[in-house]
């Protein structure tokens, strides 16, 4: 299951023109806030550097599952929350600044973990080992090209036409949702007929990561009493992966396309989970 031009390029380029409308939401002082309030950005670090990788562990420990499998499930374990993860959060009104900031923070340091626990996993589940070098300068260009690059945008947009950009945000909200569902059918119809044999494979551990680890994520923000915003957001940045990463690694610097099937299974179904944060987060915040 190697990475396709709709994952490698037409997706992030989706995804990329919704942070635009994200950026138009956002002003200076989300960021500033974060900085004087830290510990929401070491809740969902913690949570997402430690956490999710346990749960990995700990899943393929219970579920069984061919070899190859359990260390993709692993590798999609240890990578970073992708631009979605913003998305989502942005949909489920959660607190927007704080998921950019938890996607960069863990973006940095799994580019030193990663290879780490993915050869831990090489070595416990097929009895070797592999150098893996991640390209450091081409994962930074593309989440900042996808992620941070176009929020700035929209922020400076803000800046210079207030008016203009409250505007433009609504319409951006309804665009944002339209294009989550847009990125559901495409996904749908590129991998439905392969899908059946994928779910069997990997399906009860994907959906148990995905479940445990938002879940995980949503008690560890109420644990510590963080504000609901920053609990969805947490919750929806523990429990949404970097799939697309994830391929790479497992299809193409390991050279296993097996490897790369939890991956796949899991950027399908991560949406729909997604739709499920969406609507319980409103729900809250409506009540709140």
């Amino acid at each position: 299951m190697e990475a396709s031009l709709f994952t490698a390029v037409l997706l992030p380029l989706a995804l990329g023109v919704v942070m635009l409308g994200m950026g138009l939401s956002l002003v200076p002082e989300d960021f500033r806030r974060i900085t004087r309030d830290p510990k929401a950005v070491a809740v969902g670090t913690v949570s997402q550097v430690l956490l999710l990788p346990l749960l990995g562990v700990l899943i393929t420990l219970v579920v069984p599952m061919q070899p190859a499998i359990a260390v993709g499930l692993i590798v999609l374990a240890v990578c970073p929350g992708g631009p979605s993860s913003n998305l989502i959060t942005y949909l489920a009104k959660g607190d927007v600044a704080l998921s950019v900031t938890l996607t960069a923070v863990s973006s940095i340091i799994t580019v030193f973990t990663i290879p780490i626990f993915t050869n831990l996993a090489l070595q416990r589940f097929l009895g070797q080992s592999a150098a893996i070098a991640l390209p450091i300068g081409q994962t930074m260009v593309q989440i900042f090209l996808i992620t941070l690059l176009p929020i700035a945008i929209g922020m400076a947009i803000r800046h210079q036409f207030p008016r203009t950009a409250s505007r433009l945000e609504k319409q951006m909200s309804r665009l944002a949702a339209g294009l989550l569902a847009l990125i559901i059918v495409l996904l749908l119809v590129r991998e439905g007929s392969k899908l059946p044999g994928f779910i069997a494979q990997v399906g009860i551990g994907v959906v148990l990561l995905n479940l445990f680890a938002t879940l995980g994520g949503f008690f560890a923000g109420k644990l510590f009493r963080l504000p609901l915003a920053q609990q969805i957001c947490i919750a929806i940045e523990v429990g949404i992966q970097n799939g697309t990463l994830a391929i790479a690694i497992t299809a193409g610097l390991l050279n296993n396309p097996d490897m790369a099937v939890p991956a796949a299974v899991y950027s399908l179904l991560m949406y729909l989970t997604g739709f499920g944060a969406i609507f319980y987060g409103r729900r809250l915040k409506e009540q709140v």
